[in-house]
């Protein structure tokens, strides 16, 4: 019998994936463990191994066609046996995905055939739907294959007058505006931050921080930084890598605040697993820096700077991504003061980083100029109370402003 080659699930979120490229053609000998094809997610390429020994053939899913998990893109035949002219269990042809803009290429889209009465959901709005007591079946589904989302599940219990704004093009002058396609990684941050605001409680707590001693610091250990063979400094810290650090510490003494809500109970967590939102185009990465309560600075900073290039050219993998114990979104870089950030489930928390801004404050009688910076923290109230939202980002300027802290 010949081995069926399928589309894996790569990602917990992954519904579906996008062959991006085959590396092997119909009728080529392929070997176990060879590269046969990458596939792009939502977050993600990934590169896919063959199975087993045989010649390759059926390959029913071209370059830039859109396959849901678990469905067959080819198959190998062992000797003897024949490729049949497509898989038996294919349809004879496929839908395409017509994107507006004028020089897309129409995607192929292979359906699966779902079970009769079986209800395509994701698991946010199969989770959401049982909260609101809502059936499925009473749902009309907006994504891939009519899938019900998250958004679904909430659209069913807005007023009309909300539900009238579901689509605010149309109260719009045609011609008077550009349709942009929402990809799966956007449609991914909608879900996942729509449900975020929806049903978790958030309180905020801000903290003005000052940096005059952490930047001096700063700039005296990246001087000092050895040289490689090549004369290049073998690290250039930068103040995100302070704050990832210092975040990290922070958990470690507030361990009350590392934790994560689960309807089973409360997760407290034994390492400080750190999030960083790092923008790429089309939306955003949250890479984690794994233990980072026992890395050197520089150690974290070769690490992000890894973790972020990766991001950008969709390199990573799942499990750089995936869970972490809180998160953070640093927007100083672009001038912006202060903001709030919205919780990244299943964190119970994340820090907004502001920018440092020279500020003239008193000092004994005197104004004097000081660097300062403003981090708002985002608790989740279920799994963290004020107060210990409170002891955290205390703790956390302190590590800030006494940063030899972080070195002991």
């Amino acid at each position: 019998m010949p081995v069926e080659v399928i589309l894996p699930k790569v990602d917990m979120d992954m519904a579906t994936g996008k062959i991006a490229k085959w590396h092997v053609s119909e009728g080529d000998a392929v070997k176990k463990g060879m590269l046969l094809f990458e596939i792009e997610t939502d977050k993600a390429a990934m590169e896919i191994d063959c199975p087993a020994d045989g010649t390759i053939g059926n390959i029913s899913a071209a370059e830039g066609a859109v396959v849901p998990v678990g469905a067959a893109v080819a198959q190998i035949f062992q000797a003897g046996e024949t490729p049949s002219k497509v898989l038996a269990h294919s349809p004879p042809a496929h839908p395409k995905i017509l994107d507006p803009r004028p020089d897309a290429v129409p995607q192929t889209v292979l359906p699966a055939a779902p079970a009769s009465g079986y209800v395509l959901a994701t698991p946010l709005a199969r989770t959401l739907a049982r909260q609101k007591g809502i059936d499925l079946k009473a749902v009309k589904g907006s994504g891939p294959r009519s899938r019900i989302v998250a958004a679904d599940v909430n659209a069913g219990v807005q007023t009309p007058k909300a539900i009238a704004l579901e689509n605010p093009g149309r109260i719009y002058e045609p011609g008077s505006y550009d349709v942009m396609p929402i990809d799966g990684m956007r449609r991914t941050i909608a879900q996942r931050l729509t449900l975020s605001k929806q049903t978790i409680p958030h309180f905020y707590l801000t903290a003005t921080c000052d940096l005059t001693t952490l930047l001096d610091v700063r700039e005296n250990l990246n001087r000092r930084a050895p040289r490689s063979e090549s004369k290049s400094p073998q690290w250039k810290l930068s103040i995100n890598d302070f704050v990832i650090k210092a975040m990290a510490l922070a958990l470690r003494q507030v361990p009350a605040a590392n934790v994560t809500w689960t309807d089973n109970g409360i997760l407290k967590h034994r390492t400080s697993d750190v999030g960083v939102a790092v923008a790429v185009e089309g939306g955003l990465f949250t890479p984690v820096v794994r233990s980072a309560e026992t890395k050197s600075l520089s150690r974290i900073s070769n690490e992000m700077k890894d973790l972020a290039a990766r991001a950008r050219a969709r390199k990573l993998q799942p499990s750089e991504y995936q869970g972490g114990t809180t998160a953070i979104s640093n927007l100083g870089m672009f001038g912006i003061e202060q903001f709030t950030a919205i919780i990244n489930p299943p964190h119970a928390t994340i820090l907004a980083v502001g920018a440092g801004i020279e500020r003239f404050v008193p000092v004994k009688g005197e104004a004097v100029l000081r660097t300062q910076m403003t981090c708002t923290l985002s608790c989740d109230h279920r799994a963290v109370d004020g107060a210990v939202g409170a002891q955290l980002l205390a703790a956390f300027r302190a590590f800030i402003e006494e940063p030899a802290l972080m070195l002991a």
